[in-house]
């Protein structure tokens, strides 16, 4: 199946909170796109890996992912290293997607930043034709196959954008899917540990982080990317 946008993240809802709107926004307008988890994101203070499992799926299946996956690296603990960029390559190199969508460049959790990194190295790395790669049970190698567009998009830091999508209208499926993932966020029922993500606050910033990119641009609301080279434009006009 071939792509045309594979996003990437940490840790499964990653994706979800820092570009579940833009998915799936280009999903309604007709283009393909999936999702691979870097790790279960076992690590994590609240709920499982096997119950993050389930709650990933679900909010694949609110987005209309076209494809999910979980490269099951080591929460916490994955390199970019030779090992892990050829798992991401595998990756790119099976959907060919033109855009990859990745962790932010610099944040909070650890695990972001060098996810960022890994990802952006692989997706160079996966154009070079003496790298040979094979998937799991498939005796044929893969063509090199590199991404027109690598973006990023932004977490808990607020880093400021290189541009900005207008997501008006698209914030409400963004919520629900991150909603799914019931073990992380808010629950005034829950008696499981706080954490940064876990309050209503952070919730709300979601949305207000997108009303607020969106005031900048004037639309209701937007999510943010930061970029690795220029963006180029047919004319002056091109811009919102």
């Amino acid at each position: 199946m071939k792509l045309d946008i594979l996003a990437f993240g940490a840790h499964p809802d990653d994706v979800e909170l820092g570009a579940g709107a833009t998915i799936a926004k280009e999903i309604a307008n007709g283009k393909k796109v999936g999702v691979v988890d870097l790790t279960r994101g076992e690590l994590g203070t609240r709920g499982s890996a096997e119950i993050r499992d389930k709650e990933a799926g679900a909010s694949a299946k609110i987005l209309g992912i076209s494809v999910r996956e979980n490269l099951e690296y080591a929460d916490g603990f994955f390199s970019n290293d030779k090992e892990h960029q050829l798992g991401i390559i595998k990756m790119i190199r099976k959907y060919r997607p033109e855009i990859i969508l990745c962790n932010a460049v610099e944040d909070r959790h650890i695990d972001h930043g060098r996810g960022s990194d890994l990802v952006s190295d692989a997706c160079f790395l996966s154009g070079l034709v003496k790298i040979d790669t094979k998937l799991d049970g498939d005796d044929k190698w893969q063509e090199p196959w590199r991404p027109k567009f690598v973006y990023h998009y932004i977490q808990w830091k607020n880093i400021n954008p290189d541009f900005v999508v207008d997501v008006s209208g698209f914030i409400e499926k963004k919520t629900e899917a991150i909603l799914a993932y019931s073990s992380q966020f808010f629950d005034p029922n829950s008696d499981e540990p706080e954490t940064p993500i876990s309050s209503k606050n952070f919730i709300d910033s979601v949305t207000y982080r997108a009303r607020d990119l969106g005031r900048m641009i004037g639309v209701e609301h937007a999510e943010g990317f930061t970029v690795e080279r220029f963006v180029g434009v047919n004319s002056l006009d091109s811009l919102i």
